[in-house]
């Protein structure tokens, strides 16, 4: 028997009618919808008004952005400028994309913290912008702005978010956790 398989039939299939059978009305009657969502913004705008939700970015940001938007990263700087990280990788060990590199430098003068970064950068190619690298930073070093990040289009080479950019593009001087000051050393006692 070389004959067609049987349809297996449910208790609940549905039954169409007549109208939903003759789906050209239905049709019809989306394109009526959407026909008229564009002539209404396109009116809109022959008139001069904004319509619909188009924003020109980059001279507009949107308005219904959140405040807690994950946009650009910044790194924050202690009172004496320098930066805050400590070069402890945990924020490029949490990154699901991989795209966060740390080179460690020693400093031997700063006792209170003697690691920093030597090298810090971020791909923007590869970041999905999750704030899981925020999150993981104990020492209150990065942090994501409401800005987005002014991304090239095809150089890969600048789409490298290095350490001085990431300084000086939007510097922010009030971490959570601020440091004591560094004690001044203290004058020899000169015995007579």
């Amino acid at each position: 028997m070389t004959g067609r398989p049987v349809k297996k039939q449910y208790w609940n299939e549905p039954k169409l009618g007549l109208w939903e059978r003759l789906y050209v009305f239905e049709i019809a009657r989306g394109l009526s919808i959407t026909g008229g969502v564009f002539f209404r913004n396109m009116w809109k705008w022959v008139t001069g008004r904004k319509g619909a939700l188009t924003a020109y970015y980059p001279e507009e940001n949107r308005p219904d952005y959140s405040p807690n938007n994950r946009g650009r990263h910044v790194l924050t700087q202690r009172p004496d400028g320098s930066v805050q990280c400590v070069a402890c990788n945990m924020c490029a060990t949490v990154c699901p994309a991989y795209c966060i590199e740390i080179e460690a430098a020693l400093d031997p003068e700063d006792y209170a913290h003697p690691k920093s970064p030597a090298r810090f950068e971020i791909d923007y190619s590869r970041c999905i912008f999750c704030g899981f690298c925020v999150e993981a930073c104990p020492e209150d070093a990065i942090r994501m702005v409401k800005d987005t990040p002014d991304l090239p289009g095809f150089d890969r080479d600048a789409m490298w978010g290095r350490k001085d950019l990431l300084l000086h593009w939007h510097p922010l001087r009030d971490p959570r956790k601020p440091y004591p000051p560094a004690p001044s050393p203290e004058p020899e006692a000169h015995e007579p």
